[in-house]
């Protein structure tokens, strides 16, 4: 995101985790207010202004966050859904080059999984690491694609590894690219700068 906000491009990333931290490193604060708790603290969705939820952070990156309810109350993916929907009417997709949408990794819910069934995403890039879990949720997010390929027209782009220096895990991540007939774009080595730097 930073590499392409710095070259010019035009950028968003929208924060589809109830825990609401896909933006915080990017805006330099604890966490973004979410589009759901503007919404409840206003009223409705339809009350809020678009620069209430729409933030600029470093490099000129447009932040968002959705959200969700409180635990234990409500539906996460809802609150996909009431934000994506609130952006698009409000005009938060103009004049933008890419959008991230920066999802759960188990995609646990539809709403998880709208930026791809209506056809917010055009290619999809899975973030993993050799640990048996994140390839599950790597595998069950592909799958996801896989089934709305022809109605939504996304393809998956490939697999970036995360590494997280687990035994062989750049043979893994190939091996589960090969079966999942993509390919491993990048292995990031791990570093404990991103741990300190949260």
């Amino acid at each position: 995101m930073a590499a392409m906000a710095e070259m010019g491009q035009r950028v968003m990333i929208v924060g589809c985790d109830p825990k609401a931290d896909s933006t915080r490193l990017i805006l330099h604060a604890k966490a973004q207010t979410s589009v759901i708790q503007l919404a409840a603290e206003k009223g409705s969705v339809e009350d809020l202004e678009l620069d209430e939820v729409l933030v600029e952070g470093q490099w000129g990156i447009k932040c968002v966050e959705s959200g969700g309810p409180e635990p234990g109350v409500g539906c996460a993916g809802r609150g996909v859904i009431t934000s994506i929907t609130y952006l698009e009417e409000a005009g938060a997709y103009e004049d933008l080059d890419f959008v991230t949408y920066d999802v759960l990794g188990d995609v646990v819910c539809g709403g998880f999984a709208m930026p791809i069934r209506q056809g917010k995403a055009q290619e999809i890039y899975i973030v993993t690491s050799g640990e048996m879990m994140a390839m599950y949720a790597a595998n069950n997010i592909a799958r996801g694609i896989l089934k709305y390929a022809h109605s939504g027209g996304v393809r998956l782009g490939g697999l970036i590894c995360n590494s997280r220096n687990t035994d062989r895990e750049d043979e893994l991540i190939m091996e589960l690219a090969r079966r999942l007939n993509t390919q491993m774009i990048h292995f990031i080595p791990r570093n404990n700068v991103v741990q300190h730097a949260e």
